[in-house]
């Protein structure tokens, strides 16, 4: 523990927090950990093999591909900046984390969090050129561009982070401790400081507008026009097909933005809170584990790059029997 001078007497700086989790229900605590750890697994595994499919595959270095390889990219960055800290949690019962721990966990969280906003906009505006103006899309979707939309997903949200971060590094927090969350979320730690909060919470409202709300309105106006554009199609069969290669990523966007707006908009009181905590595991675990399920599950061209491997593994495995045995 810390002492500072405050308002005329000494007071205490904790210097660790304590992340309550999913304490209300310790009968399945064990459980948790085991179906946590399943999506942990499936998760990681899933978005690296998309990253290798996109690699190297040649059918696969398209933009919308590249643009999904990067969202698998950082979905395995995203859960494993949250999951192993709770698993460990879950698993020994021990909920403390230091205040520098925490303002790592902020960081990570703010920055892949806007960098899935922006990366999901790009694939929207994507699917969007592709379908409403396919003769322009060739012509607009260069690789050149391409890297600089990549770029500017990632940069961007990592410098709104750091500053954010920055600026709740210098709040006091002087008790409670307890941070009513399984993870070092902005409002649940602002609202332990004992200083004024009203300039951190200022810049957090803007550049959580900036982020969230443009990136949500680009892909709800993409949306919009590209059912526009299926619904005037006048086969059924162009139809199905147009609505095939962008479903899945409405799938995601909506899992995604639904409980994102739905957590940081509604009222974070009473019954509420437990809600909230429920919601927030849809946008921080259930996202990155649905982007390699949906889009391989769902998607031909990735279907048939994963068929490709697994054939030349089992040719692999044949030869390396075939020397074994001579």
């Amino acid at each position: 523990m810390l002492l500072y001078q405050g308002e005329g007497e000494n007071q205490t700086s904790i210097t660790e927090f304590i992340l309550l989790g999913f304490e209300n229900v310790p009968e399945l605590q064990i459980l948790l950990c085991l179906l946590f750890l399943v999506i942990y697994v499936v998760t990681v595994a899933g978005n690296i093999l998309i990253v290798v499919l996109v690699v190297a595959d040649q059918r696969l270095h398209t933009p919308m591909y590249f643009f999904l390889g990067n969202l698998s990219c950082l979905d395995t960055c995203y859960t494993s900046a949250i999951l192993p800290r709770m698993l460990v949690s879950l698993l020994t019962g021990d909920r403390t984390i230091s205040v520098n721990g925490c303002f790592i966990q902020l960081h990570f969280f703010g920055f892949l969090v806007g960098a899935e906003c922006y990366l999901l906009a790009a694939m929207s505006y994507d699917r969007y050129l592709a379908i409403c103006k396919p003769l322009h899309y060739a012509a607009r979707m260069k690789g050149r561009f391409c890297l600089q939309l990549a770029a500017g997903s990632w940069l961007w949200p990592f410098v709104a982070s750091t500053l954010l971060v920055c600026l709740v590094s210098q709040l006091i927090f002087c008790g409670p401790n307890e941070i009513d969350h399984f993870f070092c979320d902005f409002t649940p730690m602002t609202k332990l400081s004992c200083n004024d909060t009203n300039l951190v919470i200022l810049v957090s409202f803007i550049l959580c507008s900036t982020e969230v709300l443009s990136t949500f309105i680009l892909t709800v106006t993409s949306y919009i026009s590209i059912i526009t554009t299926i619904l005037r199609i006048p086969s059924t069969t162009g139809r199905k097909k147009a609505f095939s290669t962008c479903s899945s990523h409405l799938i995601v966007v909506t899992i995604f933005y639904g409980t994102l707006i739905v957590v940081y908009m509604l009222p974070d009181v009473g019954a509420l809170k437990d809600l909230n905590k429920v919601l927030s595991v849809f946008y921080t675990v259930l996202t990155p584990l649905a982007n390699p399920l949906i889009y391989s599950l769902r998607n031909r061209e990735v279907k048939e790059a994963m068929k490709k491997v697994i054939q030349f593994l089992r040719h692999s495995q044949k030869f390396v029997w075939i020397d074994s045995v001579v």
